[in-house]
Parts: C-alpha cells; structure tokens; sequence
C-alpha cells in the first residue's frame, strides 16, 4: 500500500448533480462537498431547488448510469416508494405532433419515476454516508483559488463565521446548478468570455398534488402525458406522474400567451382545455393535496466551457451548470448521472492532478450534455421568440424527419424501440438512421394511427368508478 496521501476533490453544490459528481471522485480522492443551503433530513423541499414540487423522471439511460455509478441505489429507491416504470407499455404518450403512441410492451426501457423529495432523500443518505466525504452546509463559494492555468482549490464563508478561508483541493468540480458563478470566476483568473446560448420557449409550469383515486393504487396505473405542439402557439401541456404515497403530480405547462396560474379554479379547467383533455377527466373529480406551485425558469441554456482555447488544470464544470433544459424533456437528471459516471471513469484511468486532464476532463463530462441539448433545443426553437435567430433549413429537415419517426414509432414497435433508445440517452442520434427505424418508416406500418388516449377500460373505471 502506498504511503501517499490520497488527493482531495472540492465539489460545490449538494444538488443531484454534485452528489453524483461526489459519489464518482470518492473513489480516487477525498471529498468535500460544499453546500449553500442546510439540507433537509428526510424528504422535504428545500431552497435551493425551487423546481423540485414539479414532475420528475430519469430515463432508462439515466437508470442504466446509477446502477453501475452506486450498484443498489435504484433498487432501494424502489423500495422506498420509487417506481420503474415501462416505456410504452405503462405510460400513455401524446407526441407533439399530436400523435398518440400504441403501448407497446416490447421495448427493453424502463424509467424511474418519484418525487423529487424522495430521490434527493435517498441519494443524500447514499452518498454523504461515505466516511471519505465531507459536507460543509450553509457555506458559500466565493471564488476559485489559483490562476488561468491551474486552480488549486476555492474561497469560503460559512454563515455565522466571520471572515473567509481558503480550502485547498487538487481538482475543484462546479455543481452548483444554472447560478453557477463559474464564468466570473474563470475571467478573474484571466480567462476569456464563456460563449452561452439560450432558446426560451417562455414555458410557465404549475403543479399540483393529488390523491390518487383509490382503486388506481390496486393497479400499475400508467403515467399519462400530453405534449405540447411547438406548431401551434401557444404551446399547451400536462402530466399525470403517480408517485409514492398513493399520490399524483400533476403539472402543466403552457409557452407565451397560454400559461397556466396558481389559482385552484383555472386548474383543472386548463388540463381539460390541453390538445386532448384526457388529462383535466382524470384529475375533475381528484382530491387536491395542497396549493398550487408555479415556476418560469425553463429556458434552456448552455455555456460552452469547453470551446475555450485555455482551460485550467484543476477545475471543472458539470451538471446544470454546463446546460440546463426545459425541463419538460426530462433529461437533466440522465445527464448529470452520465456525466458523473464519464469523469470517474477518466479519473480512473488517467488520475487527478495530471497535467492536462482538466481540459479533457471538461470535454468528457459535456459529451452526455450534446445530446438532450440538441433534442430540447430542436423542438423548443420553433416556438415564436425562443431564440435569436430562426431555425435554419438543416434545423427544420431534422425536424421534420423525426416528425416521421416519431409518427412510425407511435404504430411500429422496433421503430419506437429506436425512438426511445435515442430520447432515453441510451444510444445517439444516428439510431434513428438505422433499419429498425428506417425499414418500416419506408414501407409503412399498417396499423392505424389511435384517435384517442389508450386508457384500458379498467384504467379508466379505477377513476371514475
């Protein structure tokens, strides 16, 4: 065994992302996380994640990097209420081009679906269990430490200590979430503007807890989602999530012009008003649990950290602070968890302090973010005012290609198996191209396309009774 100390690692930011980030470098490094807010005990909301009472999900491809990142979480998390869930075959899907998907059951996908408030629970009490962690809470980042080739750890307060201090660290990962001061910090350490982009769908969301009709819990009640078309505007859309404790998150969306409020009487009458109203008839005669809870930050935005010329050795950025999406897409938990997973598996391989390894280490933890940036963006763009410039022609080919495939995934199950292997995080873009897609996209499924929700009759007595 060697008599080397181990390296230390500064992660900023308690969130999802960190955690994760946290639970990969604990291998090769001790760990302080750094934390702004105190964080809850159990499963409650908290400052910090203004976001977290909407609905949540991970993909398969996000399932797939927990299992192999922490082996058992995703099955203790289930057992605390969690649900995976299969895709098509317990979810009942309207697509943006208002196409309801058949529920096919072949597809190997499943995601993992609960509260906000029990996942951040579970995975606290995972990850800071690690007696090779440390979590310092209520104590704020104030800047990094170092110079442009070469951070050597970050500046400190804590609330109710006077003063700062310095924590040193041989390698500093940024999670602290779309406030990320990272840009600031780089240019005080003499490095150049970060490039940003942002397309803003200007999508509002309102949620609401129900409790969940009582014979629905007897059976694998299927997730029930209506999107929005980004053809029409505004763009209008909702969510049924069943979630543990035999309750229901409901939210809905709407863009510029059709956004949903808070008031209780607006509700449910919104859901019934979406492209189909499947969604206000299964909630009419549903208990609410509480008020309504709404949030407009939803633009997605990206910052390209790892187009810079210099990057410094020591320091990363990850999770939503690299690019944060319109959160009706459902992709920034995958990410961060893919993310994650890539930078411990660099660190494995190469070490942490190696000369060079930051910027490698930055272009590996943003490869998972190009993905379900180009997926939320290519649909969000054509909403009016999204972006500064227009969708150019390449935009609307691709868009109208997967109009197609999404229009023979919805009849065809090898077809949908590609579809979702590609909106799941689980494989690239080019699956799309490939002869489960391609073949029956060209000679046609024969079956006919659904007119409306496919609810299974005692689906739909499990609520009305």
């Amino acid at each position: 065994m060697s008599d080397l100390p181990r390296p230390t690692a500064v992660v900023i930011g308690a969130g999802i992302s960190g955690l994760l980030t946290a639970a990969a470098l604990v291998e090769h490094a001790d760990v302080t996380v750094v934390e702004r807010d105190v964080l809850p005990a159990g499963p409650a909301p908290r400052r910090g994640v203004p976001q977290a009472r909407h609905a949540h999900l991970i993909w398969s491809g996000g399932v797939l990097a927990l299992r192999e990142l922490l082996p058992g979480f995703v099955e203790d998390l289930v057992e605390r209420g969690a649900r995976l869930v299969p895709i098509m075959g317990e979810m009942v899907s309207r697509a943006p081009n208002e196409i309801w998907f058949r529920r096919f059951t072949a597809t190997h996908h499943r995601n993992l679906v609960c509260s906000r408030d029990l996942l951040d629970a579970a995975l606290r009490d995972r990850v800071l269990a690690d007696p090779r962690l440390t979590l310092r809470q209520g104590t704020s980042v104030l800047g990094l430490v170092g110079e442009a080739a070469r951070v050597n750890g970050v500046r400190l307060r804590t609330e109710g200590q006077d003063g700062e201090e310095t924590l040193a660290a041989d390698l500093v990962v940024d999670a602290s979430g779309r406030g990320s001061r990272a840009p600031r910090w780089l240019g005080e350490l003499g490095l150049p503007e970060v490039a940003e982009r942002e397309v803003n769908a200007g999508v509002a969301y309102a949620t609401r807890l129900y409790r969940a009709p009582a014979a629905t819990l007897d059976i694998p009640f299927p997730l029930v989602n209506v999107q929005a078309n980004p053809a029409k505007s505004p763009g209008r859309g909702g969510i049924i999530l069943p979630v543990e404790d035999g309750r229901w998150i409901v939210t809905l969306s709407g863009t510029r012009g059709g956004e949903p409020t808070a008031d209780p009487g607006e509700f449910t009458e919104f859901a019934l008003k979406l492209g189909d109203p499947v969604i206000g008839e299964l909630i009419r005669d549903a208990e609410p649990l509480g008020e309504i809870v709404t949030t407009r930050s939803t633009a997605n935005r990206r910052r390209y950290f790892e187009k810079l010329r210099a990057w410094p050795d020591g320091f990363t950025v990850t999770g939503d602070a690299v690019a944060g999406y319109n959160p009706v897409y459902g992709h920034g938990i995958t990410v961060a968890a893919q993310s994650a997973l890539a930078l411990g598996a660099l660190i494995g391989a190469h070490g942490l302090a190696r000369p060079g390894t930051g910027r490698r280490l930055q272009r590996t933890v943003t490869r998972p973010v190009a993905a379900a940036w180009e997926l939320a963006i290519g649909q969000d763009v054509f909403y009016p005012g999204a972006s500064d410039r227009p969708p150019n022609r390449a935009e609307r080919a691709l868009a109208a290609f997967v109009d197609r495939a999404v229009a023979t995934g919805a009849r065809h199950p090898r077809a949908l198996g590609a579809l979702l292997d590609v909106m799941s995080l689980e494989k690239p873009a080019t699956r799309l191209f490939s002869p489960d897609m391609l073949v029956p996209m060209l000679f046609g499924p024969r079956r006919p396309f659904l007119t409306e929700a496919p609810l299974t009759e005692e689906e739909r007595k499990s609520v009305t009774g």
